[in-house]
């Protein structure tokens, strides 16, 4: 008989890792490019730490199978999902935060005038990333991207 823990909630993982005192790195905003950096790897799961000055984003994209969690720290961040052929935009404030499945494909974007924070885990760690173009209401794979390269 095998006693298996069950999996933490991923986005009761990325609410342990809000405080920025436990970040084995400093915050740091980036003006040219989106700043990330991992916080922790896990056996099944890895944290990651993102900085989003107004403006900045993402493409849209998958998390190459990986399911995950993201909580809003600071600031306020819109995530944008494909339904119907068509971007729906969701505003996320500070202290809110949503899961996803591993077929998840979405926009995230500072669409504010603060820089915003946000706390990400994927389960199991990223291996890649799928980007893809809306085109006619239907998604087209735009590149493949390997982990840690240019996200």
């Amino acid at each position: 008989m095998s006693h298996h823990r069950p999996e933490p909630d991923l986005l009761t993982v990325a609410a342990r890792w809000v405080d920025q005192a436990y970040w084995p790195v400093p915050l740091c905003f980036d003006p040219d490019e989106r700043w990330y950096a991992r916080l922790a790897s896990g056996a099944d799961h890895e944290v990651w730490a993102l900085s989003w000055l107004p403006g900045q984003g993402t493409d849209l994209h998958d998390h190459g199978g990986s399911a995950g969690a993201f909580r809003v720290v600071a600031g306020a961040l819109t995530e944008e999902t494909v339904a119907s052929g068509r971007l729906h935009p969701r505003l996320l404030a500070a202290g809110t935060g949503r899961r996803f499945g591993p077929r998840h494909v979405h926009v995230v974007t500072n669409r504010g005038t603060e820089p915003a924070v946000s706390v990400h885990v994927y389960r199991p760690a990223l291996v890649r990333m799928t980007r893809y173009h809306l085109l006619d209401g239907r998604l087209r794979v735009a590149e493949v991207a390997e982990a840690g390269r240019s996200w």
